[in-house]
């Protein structure tokens, strides 16, 4: 009798394979951006080590980085975090069109912070900044680039993501993608917030 009351309560999961799935690719996710993580803190310190060894930053003849525009990227990578947390709330509440006006929303200051960006290279390259500016240009193109580089990657996620949900009539068949997803985007936040501290404000 009690064996019979045990294996009624007892929960049978249909589809192991897919919280097995879920797990891995979790994992994975947290390797893959560990690894990305100090690849950028690598760089961070090579680039402190050169600064310190040399007498004036910016270097003689080099104009100061601009504050204002980097700032506004900061605000608007800042942002799309926040567009994109709602988009993950919307899924658990089932609501497919505010999960898709947050993701497009997300997906829009993610390619409003490339061009301005792109507006912030251009005009330093046009004004006298360049690869050989005495290691200041060659660093600071080495880590924005390389950033940029990430952003456009999480943006091709993203995009993805949306675009499959869009085709569904459920929101978010595979919740897992979006996870996924938004664990690059953050990461690709926070690595931004430590460039512009280090390589524009101080």
């Amino acid at each position: 009798m009690d064996s019979s009351r045990n294996d009624s309560n007892r929960v049978v999961s249909l589809h192991p394979e897919q919280g097995e799935a879920r797990t891995t690719s979790y994992v994975g996710m947290v390797i893959f951006l560990g690894s990305w993580a100090v690849m950028f803190a690598a760089l961070f310190f090579s680039y402190a080590i050169h600064r310190t060894g040399v007498a004036q930053w910016p270097p003689p003849g080099v104009e100061p980085l601009p504050l204002f525009l980097p700032g506004i990227n900061t605000a608007l990578i800042l942002i799309s975090s926040v567009c994109l947390h709602f988009a993950m709330r919307a899924t658990t509440a089932k609501n497919n069109t505010r999960f898709t006006q947050w993701m497009l929303g997300t997906i829009a200051l993610g390619l409003v912070f490339l061009a301005s960006q792109i507006h912030v290279w251009v005009g330093l390259w046009e004004s006298g900044l360049t690869l050989r500016s005495a290691g200041f240009g060659s660093y600071f193109y080495l880590l924005t680039v390389f950033h940029a580089v990430h952003v456009v990657v999480g943006l091709g996620l993203l995009l993805w993501v949306t675009k499959h949900q869009i085709r569904k009539t459920q929101v978010i068949k595979q919740p897992s993608r979006l996870r996924l997803a938004s664990m690059f985007w953050h990461f690709v936040g926070v690595v931004w917030v430590l460039t512009f501290v280090i390589v524009y404000a101080l």
